[in-house]
């Protein structure tokens, strides 16, 4: 099992060190289309004698170079497998090549399909040669600009990617000093009065860490996240007491699903450091776990001291975008973290697609 985890793992990122997109796909092919139709129209507009009939020398360019454009993101769809074992130069070269031949087959067909045609009296066979050189150069220049577009696509979207996972790796690896510090003292005096307290504490504390320093990237159940974030909690309420009150509403939320690790457990420590703790009486914490629309959404809110109210801490600001840029990352735009301020409280929303989530 854990070797075919592997190998899954590393298909992936095989598939996402590749630079050309999936031709295979819809948008892929609407892309396409709308690329050619566009190209088509520049070559109508600068073609000899496009004042005659231009309609007629749009439809007929429009339909030569969709069958170009078609038939070549169709062998690319066929040919990516094999492309994405390659280095990207040697698939860009290869890539390069396969469109320039698909433009040489349907230029000599079309053509030659001209020359035998009543509708083109005008073609003869003396014009073949500079038929086919000016396809080609064509195609060669609009291949060239179209792959280096996809390739410097491709290094933007991964350097965003690697700079969203040194985030993530911050934000795994950043559990606040004085928590650390005040859990220690905690279980340091429980040690002699509550040993098992102390236990229990310690490890709770150790499962803490050994998700902050998880460097795999790997999704977690939402069952085990929500374990996690129980277990935070039971370490500060060994400090704060009867200060800290949270209530739960998980009611019909599906616990199997896989989320991002540590996204609700950073957003509870912002509520008990800039909510609860400063307030001398303490106060609730509700977190609400709703299915919506196809979504699955959490709410969770904490009191405001007076002093907080109307402003947003760099605490909140920092914690909050870096879960912001892993839910964009893992669901795209159908994930996103908002928040909302009231006179006397501060509530997160979170929402993430079910569809991400199976």
């Amino acid at each position: 099992m854990n070797s075919q985890h592997a190998a899954a793992e590393g298909g992936i990122e095989s598939v996402e060190s590749f630079f050309l997109p999936s031709f295979c796909a819809v948008s892929m092919v609407f892309a396409v289309v709308v690329i050619a139709e566009l190209l088509a129209f520049i070559l109508t507009l600068v073609s000899p004698g496009v004042q005659d009939d231009p309609w007629v020398n749009l439809g007929l360019i429009s339909v030569f170079i969709q069958w170009i454009a078609l038939s070549s993101a169709a062998l690319l769809c066929l040919a990516r497998p094999l492309l994405s074992r390659m280095g990207n130069v040697a698939a860009a070269l290869i890539s390069y090549l396969l469109v320039l031949l698909v433009t040489a087959v349907v230029s000599e067909l079309a053509f030659w399909l001209m020359v035998r045609s009543t509708l083109f009296p005008d073609v003869d066979s003396g014009q073949h040669a500079a038929f086919l050189l000016r396809n080609l150069v064509i195609s060669t220049v609009v291949a060239a600009v179209v792959l280096r577009y996809l390739y410097v696509q491709f290094q933007w979207h991964q350097q965003v990617k690697t700079e969203a996972r040194a985030r993530i790796q911050a934000l795994q690896a950043r559990i606040r000093p004085h928590f650390l510090f005040n859990s220690m003292n905690t279980i340091a005096a429980l040690t002699r009065s509550e040993p098992a307290m102390a236990e229990a504490a310690i490890e709770d504390l150790s499962d803490l860490f050994r998700a902050a320093l998880n460097t795999s990237h790997g999704q977690t159940t939402l069952d085990e996240e929500l374990m996690l974030a129980r277990r935070y909690l039971n370490i500060e309420a060994l400090r704060l007491g009867s200060r800290l009150v949270v209530t739960w509403d998980l009611e019909g939320v599906p616990l199997d699903v896989r989320v991002p690790p540590l996204i609700l457990q950073p957003l509870l420590e912002n509520a008990i450091y800039h909510g609860i703790e400063p307030l001398p009486q303490g106060g609730t914490i509700r977190v609400v776990g709703t299915v919506d629309g196809g979504s699955l959404q959490f709410e969770i809110s904490n009191p405001v001291p007076a002093a907080a109210r109307g402003r947003q801490s760099q605490g909140h600001r920092i914690a909050q975008e870096n879960i912001r840029q892993r839910l964009q990352i893992a669901f795209g735009a159908g994930a996103n973290l908002d928040t909302a301020v009231t006179d006397d409280n501060y509530t997160v929303i979170l929402r993430m697609p079910l569809a991400g989530l199976a």
